[in-house]
Order: C-alpha cells, then sequence, then structure tokens
C-alpha cells in the first residue's frame, strides 16, 4: 500500500496497464489494436469504452505492440511524472512503428487537446490525438490517418456519457468491473487540469447504468465500481416519470440488484457528499463502507487558494459525520505537499489534519503545476523542490504509522471477504478486499474468484491483512 502512496498519479491508480483480453481473443485475420493506460480509473473505464467501438469496427486485441496495426496510449495529465512516462512510451512506440511502417500510433484522453500540436507536429511521436469526448469518431480518424494524414478530434462535448455502447472487460479478473456514471467536473480546483480536459459535468442515463450492472452480474461479475470525477452530484431526470436520480438513488437501485453484488465509488468531493448518500451505505449490506474523501491539504488558507471551497473545520465536520453514521467506514484521502505560498505553518496543518482523521489509506504527492490551470495562471510556484520532497516524506512517514496502526487493530476480526484472484507474491494464495478496502491474503485450498468467504485475520503488515478461512463449523465460509 505504501507503495502507492509513493507512485500515485491519480485517485485510482493503476499505471501503465496495458488492456488485451479473453473477450476479444477472436483475432485472427483481424488487423489488431493495442491500448495501454495511465492514471485514473476513468481512463481504464474510458479504454474498454474505446475497445468496444474498436471491436465494433473489425479490431482484434493483441498484449503484444511490436504486432499491432494500431497502438493507443490513454493519457493522464495530472501530473509532470504522468507526461514524461507518456512520451518515453511513444518514442518507444515510434520506433516499433519505423520496423513495421503501416502501424499508427494515437494519443487518448487527457493529455490529447493540450499537447496536440507538440505531438503532432514538433516531436512528430503520432499520428491520431483523440480527447475524451471524441471516441465515437474514432472509425473515421483511423480511416484519415491510413492515407498519411494527421487525424484529430479534441473537441469536448456536453452531453457525450458513451451511454449506449457496452465496454469490453479487457484484462479483466471477471470479479471486478468500473461502470462510469458521468463525465468531466464542474470544480475549478486551481490545481487541477480535469475541467480543461474533461470537460463540463453530466450525469448518464441511470436506466442505461442500471442495465450495465444488471448485464454484469449476469455474466458472473460481483462488485461494481460506480465512477466520476465527482460522484455526489450525479444528477439525471427520467423525463419519462417525471423523477429526479441522484447519486443516493443510484446507488441504492445497484445495490437491489442483488444483495451478492457488491458496490463502491469513487471518487467522493467532501463538499458535496451528502447524509442520503450515508445512510444509503449503512442501510444496505453490499454497499461497502468506504470512502475516498480527498481533502488536498490541511489549511484553510491553502483549501481556499485551491478553490476547494471548504474549509479545514468544514472537512473534519465532514469525517465526525461520516464516523457518526458509518462507524467502522474506511477511509482514504488526497494530499497535496507545496502547494504555491505553503508556510511550514501550513504544513504542519495538514500533518494535524493526518493525525486527527487517521486515515486507512492516503494518496500523496508533491505539487505539480500544470499549465493552464487557475493556479498557473494565478500563483507562483514558489515552495523550493526539496522543501516539497520533505514535506512529503513527512506526511507519508505518518500515515505509515496510521496505516500500520488500522491493519494491527483488524488482527483477530473476521471479515466477509469477495475473492478477487490469485496473490501477487504466492500463487498459492487468494486475495480480496474488506468492506473498507483492505487487501486479505489467504491460502487457496477450494476457494475460487468470484466466491465470498469469511476470513479471520491472524497478522498483518502495513499494507496486506493475512487471514485464514473459517471452517464451516464456525461460519459460512463460502457464500455461492
Amino acid at each position: 500500500m505504501l507503495d502507492f502512496v509513493k507512485a500515485k498519479e491519480h485517485d485510482e491508480a493503476r499505471q501503465g496497464e496495458a488492456f488485451a483480453g479473453n473477450a476479444l481473443a477472436d483475432s485472427q485475420n483481424k488487423k489488431l489494436f493495442y491500448i495501454e493506460s495511465y492514471g485514473c480509473a476513468m481512463n481504464f473505464a474510458d479504454s474498454e469504452v474505446v475497445a468496444s467501438i474498436l471491436h465494433e469496427n473489425g479490431f482484434g486485441a493483441t498484449t503484444d505492440f511490436t504486432q499491432a496495426d494500431l497502438i493507443f496510449i490513454n493519457t493522464c495529465s495530472i501530473r509532470e511524472k504522468a507526461e514524461q512516462t507518456v512520451r518515453r512510451r511513444l518514442t518507444e512506440f515510434r520506433k516499433a512503428k519505423k520496423r513495421n511502417p503501416g502501424m499508427l500510433v494515437g494519443v487518448l484522453g487527457c493529455m490529447a487537446e493540450r499537447l496536440k500540436a507538440q505531438f503532432l507536429e514538433e516531436e512528430k511521436l503520432v499520428d491520431l490525438v483523440v480527447g475524451p469526448d471524441a471516441y465515437r469518431t474514432l472509425p473515421g480518424l483511423i480511416e484519415e490517418a491510413e492515407t498519411g494524414q494527421k487525424a484529430v478530434n479534441v473537441l469536448l462535448s456536453r452531453d457525450e456519457t458513451y451511454a449506449d455502447i457496452s465496454p469490453i472487460r479487457l484484462n479483466s479478473n471477471g470479479v471486478t468491473a468500473f461502470v462510469s456514471i458521468m463525465r468531466g467536473c464542474n470544480n475549478m480546483c486551481s490545481f487541477c487540469v480535469v475541467p480543461f480536459t474533461r470537460g463540463r459535468e453530466r450525469s448518464r442515463d441511470a436506466h442505461s447504468i442500471i442495465n450495465e450492472c444488471k448485464a454484469l452480474f449476469d455474466e458472473g461479475y460481483r462488485e461494481v465500481t460506480l465512477l466520476g470525477q465527482n460522484v455526489d452530484s450525479y444528477y439525471w431526470v427520467d423525463e419519462q416519470k417525471d423523477e429526479r436520480i441522484t447519486f443516493a438513488m443510484l446507488m441504492e437501485q445497484v445495490a437491489l440488484i442483488s444483495p451478492l453484488l457488491r458496490v463502491r465509488f469513487s471518487t467522493s468531493h467532501p463538499k458535496d457528499i451528502t447524509d442520503e448518500v450515508l445512510h444509503t451505505i449503512a442501510k444496505y449490506e453490499n454497499i461497502c463502507n468506504y470512502i475516498h474523501l480527498p481533502v488536498q491539504s490541511g489549511s484553510s488558507r491553502i483549501l481556499q487558494l485551491m478553490n476547494r471551497t471548504y474549509s479545514r473545520e468544514w472537512y473534519i465536520t465532514k469525517v465526525n459525520r461520516i464516523k457518526e453514521l458509518i462507524p467502522d467506514c474506511g477511509l482514504s484521502t488526497d494530499m497535496i505537499a507545496g502547494f504555491c505560498t505553503e508556510t511550514e505553518e501550513d504544513h504542519q496543518q495538514s500533518l494535524s489534519l493526518l493525525e486527527y482523521c487517521k486515515y486507512d489509506l492516503a494518496y500523496m504527492y508533491f505539487y505539480s503545476e500544470r499549465p493552464g490551470t487557475l493556479a498557473a495562471r494565478r500563483f507562483e510556484d514558489d515552495v523550493p523542490l526539496d522543501v516539497k520532497k520533505r514535506r512529503l516524506q513527512e506526511m507519508i512517514d505518518l500515515h505509515r504509522i496510521h496505516s500500520l496502526q488500522s491493519m494491527q487493530r483488524d488482527v483477530g476480526k473476521t471479515f466477509k471477504i469477495l475473492v478477487e484472484g490469485s496473490s501477487k507474491k504466492n500463487e498459492d494464495e487468494l486475495f480480496g478486499r474488506t468492506d473498507q478496502n483492505k487487501v486479505v491474503v489467504f491460502a487457496k485450498g477450494n476457494i475460487k474468484p468470484g466466491q465470498y468467504v469469511y476470513t479471520k485475520i491472524n497478522s498483518c503488515t502495513a499494507g496486506t491483512l493475512i487471514g485464514e478461512v473459517i471452517p464451516a463449523a464456525d461460519k459460512r465460509p463460502i457464500i455461492n
């Protein structure tokens, strides 16, 4: 877990994962595509939409980019490090293209609009540049690029949600899946590029979301994560019924699909999460007791400069309310060290907030100025890099203590676990997660992914709980 603290690029952060999978195994005699995705969970969900569009247009998938006719890299602009990684990968792809001149290389996602000129003209790294709202135009853009023209569409939309496209679950474990419920963001946080790269907020048709979740359950999936830049502001009007659907109502409808379908969500904005949402989580056993609640800073002065629209005191009140209504709720956060004008006093306030909340998981990074953001236009990035790194390390060190303490409190307890797959470190072990999003590993035995088991926790590390399946005489070990 602590490696994620150091390496996180954005809220949910798997990085550089190549997508290809069983759903597209019928790739013989087809043109092949390869997608590599970086950044937040939304990018990975988008790659599944892109895969569906490509599949419908005659492409198959490959896990080997050197064999691909079409390479896409789905990009993240949240930090400079992510952009550097993308440039390195594009350079590698360009070398492969020299050996296979018919290959096309394209950039998708958040870096597309901001860096299209550099990619296409200055560095000549790519043939296609496609923004997050333009994936439907991919077939035409590919045809255009095949003629030798540079193909570009980075137009943002006020209504595109891809609600009618069934994502192809690439590289899936067959147990957990992302379901996008909205796109874009209306929160103009001064450090963030998302409103400029993903456009304004719009919610997806609730019926299409429910139908997608039902289909996933029928296919054997047992957990869905409802995705949005700010899920708590989900709002959709069913004009036929003259009914207004809030996020709490949507989450309840997903939970009612089956008690065997676990429901998670990401991400919540502290200013928008409501008591209605908290009561809904508490009401349903299959809605996981875990909330990612990014704070970004413990200083009210810095929060104001970040345009987060809440104070330290307001955030603490919200955390207290969560603990009141959901006493065993797991809590995680995002925190930035060294934002513009941050003083040692501001930094100490961030440390004290960490001490107060004692998060189970925290994603931390030092401030990286992003061109085009409000902060880049309004403020000087005036905190020296060595100071940023020292403050970040102090936050990581403090969180490491809290993380270990959180894990140690669970030793001796029993949890219901959804088995997700084999442990990466030991093929004889399986892993799953608790309601509170903590990873548990245990001996494989006859257990299979997709089953529920009760595990007693015997020991832990700072990032993993180590347990054993409880015998049937003590508690039902498997729920079918």
